[in-house]
């Protein structure tokens, strides 16, 4: 089955987070889309309808693999649902796992001081990138001309958009789905894919090692559909 790659990459950041590895797996013959999740934010919420119409829209015919990074994973439910009958895999990248149904937020309530404390008097959060001391930056993206295009190009989100309740549609993760985790902090969310069954791999690296390893990353990709 010749299945096409849709790269969700989170709206916390651009879609040149998922750039090397879409180049990487178009230079081995498949197609890779990656759509841009950087305006969802404008206008008022919710903005999850957005996230899912805009991924949907993009995609192209015939048999896909989800792919998602970060909190993109919270959306997989909704855009395999708006995506029926297309989604041969859902695979996460370093990324949130959705519950298996309900709601979901993209913050956990005990974050929300934290990016309280960041946001202005407008509620609105400075780029993700400056949420964090340079040091982390610079481990996170070590190319400097990366580095440039990722901190560009990213959006500054409201703090609703963390906050806003995303509906999970029941028994979405009755498809094929699979976990590859980078950093740290995703070990438990790797545990929690591992008990679902999913087959779970790690890549060790900073949370945007997709940067760093398109090829590695590309490989597993690939294997998840095989």
């Amino acid at each position: 089955m010749d299945v096409s790659f849709l790269l969700v990459h989170s709206p916390s950041v651009g879609p040149s987070t998922w750039t090397p590895v879409a180049e990487t797996l178009r230079a081995r013959g498949h197609t890779a889309v990656v759509p841009r999740l950087t305006d969802v934010t404008a206008g008022p919420p919710p903005y999850w309808p957005r996230v899912v119409s805009e991924v949907a829209a993009s995609a192209p015919r015939g048999p896909l693999a989800v792919v998602a990074h970060s909190n993109a994973g919270l959306f997989v439910p909704l855009i395999a649902q708006a995506l029926a009958g297309q989604v041969a895999a859902c695979l996460f990248v370093d990324a949130a796992v959705p519950p298996r149904s309900g709601v979901c937020q993209a913050a956990e309530p005990e974050h929300l001081a934290f990016l309280r404390s960041l946001a202005d008097d407008a509620g609105v959060l400075p780029r993700w990138t400056d949420w964090w001391p340079e040091d982390d930056v610079a481990a996170l993206l070590p190319d400097p001309m990366i580095r440039q295009v990722v901190v560009a190009e990213q959006a500054r989100l409201p703090l609703a958009y963390y906050q806003e309740e995303i509906p999970v549609p029941a028994r979405w993760d009755h498809l094929r789905s699979g976990y590859l985790w980078f950093a740290d902090a995703y070990a438990a969310l790797a545990h929690e894919a591992g008990e679902r069954g999913w087959p779970v791999a790690r890549i060790p690296g900073e949370h945007l090692h997709q940067l760093v390893a398109p090829e590695a990353v590309a490989d597993w990709l690939l294997a998840s559909v095989a």
